[in-house]
């Protein structure tokens, strides 16, 4: 009875962040240590870990311009930075605000409980080594943090001697970041092993994936298209996954274009995935919401094997090799927890993966079925988190304006350069004649053809007109909308000119504004005319 009281009871969580910590420790928390989720798939989750800034993960081969797309982003240099053509990053850098510019070093770092890397303790001496945090006042850093990884290289040899598992690193950042974008230079597409072995690793994290083929300036358009192709059909083999995933295309870097032929293209991809980053702030709720799902589910998943295991152990002889008849038929105990329990086989976790570190586990000590933990998490998912999914959206629509600011990200938001700038309805923004009145003559030729009445066409006159341009009625309403300004259901020989105007703006490839710009207001309805919606 106190339990369905307390399930309705709407002042349970006072924020996102603290429902989804109380959660996690008084329902999944049981159910992942109970059934050895923690040496299987990853470390618990700390306070840090629901608290922490959104965090974005950059990953590439080496001299694909990773240090360099950070500084670029902060307009400023951080500590522990080298760049060059070389493998010059060897180290993990999370770059973080802080009020003091300086560098922390990674033993130091995995004590500290206001930061989220307590659990990379795991990884051992080899890894803390090449692990820093390197913090410094930027306003870029306000709202994000940034991690910088070391170059990855090709052959066998390298991969031995990092002296630590550099792809269960990635994981175990993957886990954890908002978005992993996977840096690739124009002019070497070769996606060496350790490469493919890394991205097969990030997996399970598409949704939070964004390609970049960088330093796309230095080759010309033919060659680029090329590029592209190639990097797309690499990119499919290794994902291999239907849907496309998306790639950025520019060079990401203040430095003059060395061949600026696609300037407007590495323009709107920049300012696309400036937005893309934006956004992270304000989604970051929902990213902690959306993965605490996931490990939920996976949760569920192993203590099923775990508990199913268990139930095949003898009590008293032949142990041994029972459990290697057990591994080696961990298939059939998939397919057997799937029919059981309704689970769909993505939820499962790697085959090959689970049988290795098997291996080295006591399964006479694992636990048996226990249905009131996996009722507590059942119940998490079916009520809690809807709950906390409707707080989701009242904390994003109380904080709208809550974006990435400082750096790079305010070079193209106002003034000339902002994108978009002077083209389709902004053409003319700054000028004092009324951009229309450039091409009105050629206008006033088609409107005087339509026999105007006291100096106006008429709706079904003009209409005939507009439909030459073989724009769907939907834009064409809204076209009509924005030119008829003074709202009569008529067009005078200067509305008609904006319609025209307009028309061509979009037939350029340029949106429609929402509003109609005050520089595009025909003269005569200037004096005191409110802008139309």
């Amino acid at each position: 009875m106190f339990r369905k009281t307390l399930k309705k009871d709407p002042e349970l969580f006072q924020n996102v962040s603290e429902g989804l910590r109380k959660l996690y420790r008084t329902k999944l928390f049981p159910l992942e240590d109970t059934y050895r989720f923690h040496d299987f798939h990853s470390p618990a989750l700390e306070d840090a870990d629901f608290d922490n800034k959104p965090m974005v993960l950059l990953v590439g081969q080496y001299s694909t311009g990773k240090t360099t797309f950070i500084r670029h982003l902060m307009e400023q240099d951080f500590p522990g930075m080298r760049i060059g053509p070389e493998p010059t990053t060897d180290s993990f850098i999370a770059v973080m605000h802080g009020e003091q510019e300086g560098v922390i070093p990674g033993n130091a770092l995995v004590v500290d409980p206001k930061k989220p890397f307590r659990k990379l303790n795991a990884f051992g001496n080899a890894f803390l080594n090449r692990f820093m945090c390197a913090q410094m006042p930027n306003p870029v850093l306000e709202s994000i943090s940034i991690i910088d990884t070391p170059g990855i290289l090709s052959g066998e040899k390298q991969r031995i001697s990092r002296g630590y598992d550099f792809a269960a690193v990635l994981e175990w950042f993957a886990e954890r970041v908002d978005r992993i974008i996977l840096l690739f230079d124009a002019h070497k597409l070769d996606i060496s092993d350790e490469f493919s072995e890394v991205i097969r690793a990030l997996k399970n994290h598409e949704d939070k994936m964004r390609v970049v083929l960088n330093k796309a300036d230095q080759i010309s358009t033919q060659q680029l298209m090329r590029v592209y192709g190639a990097l797309m059909w690499s990119l499919g083999k290794i994902i291999n996954t239907p849907e496309v995933v998306r790639v950025y295309i520019g060079s990401f870097w203040a430095q003059p274009l060395l061949v600026p032929d696609n300037r407007k293209l590495f323009e709107a991809e920049e300012q696309d995935l400036f937005l893309d980053i934006q956004s992270l702030p304000r989604n970051a709720a929902l990213r902690k919401l959306n993965d605490l799902i996931k490990r939920a589910r996976l949760a569920k998943v192993q203590a099923y094997i775990i508990s199913s295991l268990k139930k095949e152990m003898p009590s008293m002889f032949g142990k041994d090799s029972k459990k290697k008849e057990l591994i080696a038929n961990l298939g059939e105990i998939y397919q057997k927890i799937e029919k059981e329990h309704q689970i769909s086989p993505g939820d499962f976790p790697n085959l090959a993966k689970m049988q290795e570190l098997l291996n080295g586990q006591d399964f006479t000590k694992f636990a048996s079925l226990k249905p009131k933990l996996l009722e507590s998490v059942e119940d998490m998912l079916a009520n809690d988190i809807a709950r906390l999914m409707a707080m989701v959206r009242q904390e994003e629509s109380a904080m709208p304006s809550q974006t990435v600011k400082g750096g790079a990200f305010e070079g193209t938001m106002t003034g000339p350069f902002g994108h978009g700038y002077g083209e389709g309805a902004s053409e003319g923004i700054d000028e004092l004649e009324w951009v229309v009145g450039r091409d009105k003559p050629t206008y006033d030729e088609i409107f005087y053809t339509l026999s105007p009445i006291n100096g106006k066409v008429s709706g079904a006159a003009a209409k005939k007109e507009m439909l030459k341009s073989k724009l769907p009625n939907t834009v064409l309403g809204k076209i009509w909308k924005l030119a008829d300004v003074d709202k009569d259901g008529y067009l005078d020989d200067e509305e008609f000119a904006l319609a025209n105007h307009l028309i061509k703006v979009k037939l350029e490839g340029h949106e429609l504004p929402a509003a109609l710009p005050e520089h595009l207001v025909p003269p005569s309805k200037r004096a005191g005319t409110s802008l139309q919606d």
